[in-house]
């Protein structure tokens, strides 16, 4: 794997170069194609022929970072840039610049006028707007893209690869371009489906249901309601929950166990300073948010988290255990919503660690220090009872 990959690196550097010089055309497509085959890339069509000359806009399903650059092998067809800034590497990845476009209606008018103009090549777009592997279901199809033309064309899509999975969430280009160079092959499968026309007064949204339900019986996989927002949020508690502690045999679903209390004087025993003045400042915020939940439980979770909205979550849900501080203690805060104060009462009935400050693990040799945590874990009993 890694010969293959130093070999293709020299290889993928003349292809795009070749790719630059040539113009659009059936010859450097060609060109292009075969070339792509030493680096692995193969690209199969069942039937050129059910390609629709006329439609100016196909719609295809997204699996991987290069779909279009597949795509664009066996017609010529331009993919407008959606994220990232417009540049030289927006260019060389085959992308569309079509300017500053502050809206999506802005984007809809541009794309209007330029599929409008003679002689520009079709357009290919995504509608899921976020890459999936492709096995289990389509995500739920923007309508923007069914609102430039009345007639588009479906592309189906499947990649296949040995040993190393297709897609990776959260994976970026740069990564998926080594993998791909690093197997032996992939194999990109495409279907040209016959083409969809708009109905009569149907809107955007139904057509782009319509569209997605039918790539969805050809693709073989479910047509779900799930958008690039939900598996957007989706992997961002995956980034943050896949580093708090479980116990064993417990469910990732399940809560974690309880964790250990950090002492008020973590002033930043192991962190740097400006780690240190960050959490203080996360900490602040969760303090006006709920106010009632001591600091030190705060700074515990947010060390561990370092997410504002996750440990949030956590205290509201019940996932971090800890004893509600009094109100002559929050008198100098914001009030809580009826929200926070319903959460607050909330939380006092399912408290199960007594104990406000963390007991000590070692014996004290001092008498003083020994008498002052019997103090305190006294008052912290008194306070439980009376609560």
């Amino acid at each position: 794997g890694l010969c293959l990959l130093v070999l293709r690196l020299f290889i993928g550097v003349h292809v795009f170069l070749v790719s630059c010089a040539l113009p659009d055309s059936l010859l450097r497509r060609f060109i292009v194609r075969v070339m792509c085959s030493v680096l692995g890339l193969f690209v199969r069509q069942n039937d050129p022929r059910l390609r629709d000359g006329s439609v100016r806009v196909y719609i295809a399903n997204h699996v991987t970072h290069f779909d279009h650059n597949v795509i664009n092998l066996l017609t010529s067809c331009n993919t407008p840039a959606l994220n990232g800034a417009p540049g030289f590497i927006c260019w060389s990845r085959g992308f569309l610049e079509l300017g500053a476009t502050g809206s999506r209606a802005e984007l809809v008018d541009s794309l209007r006028v330029y599929s409008s103009q003679e002689g520009n090549a079709p357009l290919l777009l995504f509608p899921e707007e976020a890459a999936t592997n492709g096995r289990v279901g389509l995500l739920r199809f923007s309508s923007w893209p069914f609102s430039i033309m009345d007639m588009v064309q479906p592309v189906a899509l499947q990649v296949q690869r040995p040993l190393i999975t297709v897609s990776v969430a959260d994976s970026s280009w740069i990564a998926e371009l080594l993998w791909t160079f690093f197997v032996p092959f992939t194999v990109y499968q495409v279907r040209w489906m016959p083409s969809v026309p708009r109905r009569a007064e149907e809107l955007s949204e139904d057509f782009a249901l319509r569209v997605q339900e039918l790539l969805a019986v050809e693709l073989g996989v479910v047509s779900t309601r799930l958008t690039a927002a939900d598996k957007a949020e989706h992997m961002k508690r995956l980034r943050h929950t896949s580093l708090l502690p479980f116990a064993p045999g417990m469910w990732p679903r399940l809560l974690p166990e309880p964790r250990p209390r950090v002492p008020s004087s973590l002033a930043g025993a192991g962190s740097s300073a400006p780690e240190h003045v960050q959490i203080a400042a996360m900490a602040q915020r969760v303090k006006e948010v709920l106010p009632h939940v001591p600091l030190e439980v705060i700074w515990t979770d947010l060390a561990q988290t370092d997410c504002v909205d996750t440990t949030i979550a956590n205290l509201l849900e019940g996932r971090v255990s800890f004893f509600p501080e009094s109100k002559e203690a929050t008198t100098d805060l914001p009030a809580p919503s009826t929200s926070q104060a319903a959460a607050a009462s909330a939380f006092q009935g399912s408290i199960v660690v007594p104990s406000s400050k963390p007991a000590t693990k070692h014996f004290a040799k001092s008498p003083v220090e020994r008498h002052l945590s019997l103090q305190e874990r006294k008052r912290a009993l008194y306070d439980y009872a009376r609560r």
